[in-house]
């Protein structure tokens, strides 16, 4: 199994999410155009089918990663006023429609996982020196759109987003993901053995 994250997961994807999500970029960089922050997430997410998951994918290895073109639909798209149709046809383009076989959707009430985001990433601060707060620091309406865009994606996508719309704890959710992911991977065993 091959893992990544995105932004990140790369060279050049460890160097864009130092830019995209430090806080200090706002002032350093006098802040980021909706734009340009949607093109350095597809450059991230290029990087990353070229140099990681297509040659993971060809050597039959599974891959997993943490994010990829549903959260610039739902950050960039929704949170920042692009509009998902333009992120769409930028992951057309850039990523040239490639689309996981499964995604899995953790979507807990959103002020809570809001305030445990936002804790993560302060001890982070405090305990490894790493600021990825620039993304946390958006007011509630910002965290409603995102939202609200995830919901759409899961309705629109229901054969490939799975959403676990749940507040348990971390045992019961990873209990939760597992059994959508062997009943994925059994499923897709039984049509190659029956195809």
């Amino acid at each position: 199994m091959v893992s990544l994250r995105q932004p990140g997961g790369t060279v050049l994807g460890d160097r864009i999410r130092g830019v995209l999500l430090d806080s200090k970029s706002e002032v350093e960089l006098g802040g980021i155009a909706p734009a340009a922050e949607m093109a350095l997430m597809f450059a991230d997410r290029a990087q990353s089918l070229a140099q990681v998951i297509h040659p993971a994918l060809e050597d039959g290895a599974v891959v997993l990663c943490d994010r990829y073109t549903d959260s610039s639909e739902a950050y960039q798209g929704a949170g920042r006023g692009i509009g998902a149709e333009r992120v769409r046809e930028m992951h057309r383009v850039v990523c040239e429609g490639f689309q996981p076989d499964l995604t899995v959707l953790l979507l807990p009430p959103l002020e809570g996982s809001l305030a445990r985001a936002r804790r993560r990433n302060e001890r982070n601060v405090r305990v490894r020196g790493t600021d990825e707060n620039r993304f946390e620091r958006e007011g509630d309406e910002f965290y409603g759109r995102v939202y609200a865009q995830y919901r759409e994606i899961a309705r629109r996508e229901p054969q490939r987003v799975v959403a676990i719309e749940d507040e348990a704890g971390i045992e019961e959710i990873a209990e939760k993901v597992l059994a959508v992911v062997r009943e994925r991977m059994e499923r897709r065993v039984l049509g190659f053995v029956e195809g």
